[in-house]
């Protein structure tokens, strides 16, 4: 009953506090009149990412640094297979074209730079401290772009606007102090949540024998990724698809750079990267995001049968690591095992580029 309580009542508790914190977080950063664009890749994309921040932190605490990697991690993978696959499949979702630039990039430079700080099995706090200073310049090239670019921001960043329950313009002081109080209770109910989650997948992992790191990497991961796939499937419902693209590759970029990176910094002795995600997870996470750029490329947009593709990939996932999830402790996925997972990506994503022009020009 204990365990039960704790993941239901953490996920509610995480998505009713990552709601509040982006509700209120965004009405402050309109009412400083900051660009359209800069709060939907800033302050919205740290509110969806807040969950994994407070889970990982958490985890850190309790020693449980297996579980703040597996749940980064896998919330990646999440986020680019299921989420951006839902929300494909709900509705097909435009891809900007500064994506390509800057944000894809520093999508797949984060990846390979846990790849690489990770090697050795650890990620200290200096690599922390790196990753989160390479963070803070990634949001000054943003802030700055976003300045020259601030009419295209306006276009294609309308949600965070919308999400605003009132006209910045005609804001009041019990505007203001009412969306502080929002902020803050969003704040307490992603760290309780974050308690509740973490004890209880842990005692969930010790009864039926499966390691920390599946669990971080399934049933955690989901769970604090559900701001992600409501942000953004309210963003394609609503005609604003290529900000859910955008809120996922911004929460992909801060997840490793921001709660691993301070993650890292807080811990005493810094994370420990697990031999198994150096040699299975992370690949695949580096591999999901490359093979991005030609799926959003084709046509800049997402198609529902790239959604499809992308959530049947990810179903396949979830199933690899329940099959390899009763091997024993500190068994490592053999290379050969990686490639042959791998494998069928590059046909898939073939596949789908020309399906999907197959059936653009055959519209057209």
């Amino acid at each position: 009953m204990y365990i039960l309580f704790g993941i239901v009542g953490g996920f509610v508790a995480l998505i009713a506090g990552g709601e509040l914190l982006v509700r209120g977080a965004s009405n402050l950063a309109a009412a400083a009149k900051v660009s359209p664009l800069i709060i939907g890749l800033t302050v919205v994309a740290f509110g969806t990412s807040a969950p994994e921040l407070a889970v990982s932190i958490q985890s850190c605490y309790e020693g449980k640094t297996d579980l703040a990697v597996g749940n980064a991690v896998g919330s990646n993978i999440s986020n680019l297979l299921f989420i951006l696959g839902v929300s494909a499949i709900a509705a097909p979702l435009a891809v900007s074209l500064r994506l390509f630039r800057l944000d894809i990039p520093a999508m797949i430079v984060a990846a390979l730079m846990l790849l690489g700080f990770g090697w050795d099995g650890k990620l200290d706090r200096v690599e922390g401290a790196v990753c989160f200073l390479t963070l803070v310049c990634y949001f000054i090239f943003t802030v700055r772009q976003g300045r020259r670019e601030s009419a295209i921001a306006a276009a294609e960043s309308q949600i965070a606007v919308q999400e605003i329950t009132y006209d910045p313009k005609k804001s009041t002081a019990k505007d203001t102090i009412l969306d502080v109080v929002k902020l803050l209770i969003g704040l307490a109910l992603l760290v309780k949540g974050a308690d509740w989650l973490v004890k209880a997948c842990v005692s969930l992992a010790q009864g039926f024998g499966v390691s920390e790191l599946v669990i971080g990497l399934t049933v955690v991961a989901i769970g604090t990724s559900l701001p992600e796939l409501v942000t953004s499937l309210m963003a394609s419902l609503r005609g604003e698809r290529d900000l859910a693209v955008g809120n996922v590759v911004g929460s992909n970029i801060l997840n490793i750079l921001l709660v691993l990176g301070l993650s890292s910094v807080v811990a005493p002795d810094g994370i420990n990267v697990d031999r198994q995600s150096l040699a299975f997870d992370i690949p695949v996470l580096i591999a999901m995001s490359v093979a991005a750029i030609p799926v959003f490329f084709s046509g800049m947009v997402i198609s529902r049968i790239e959604g499809i593709a992308m959530l049947l990939y990810y179903l396949s996932y979830l199933g690899y690591l329940v099959r390899h999830a009763s091997r024993p402790a500190g068994t490592v996925t053999p290379a050969m095992e990686t490639v042959l997972f791998l494998a069928p990506l590059v046909p898939l994503v073939l596949t789908v580029i020309v399906v999907s022009r197959w059936k653009s020009k055959s519209t057209s």
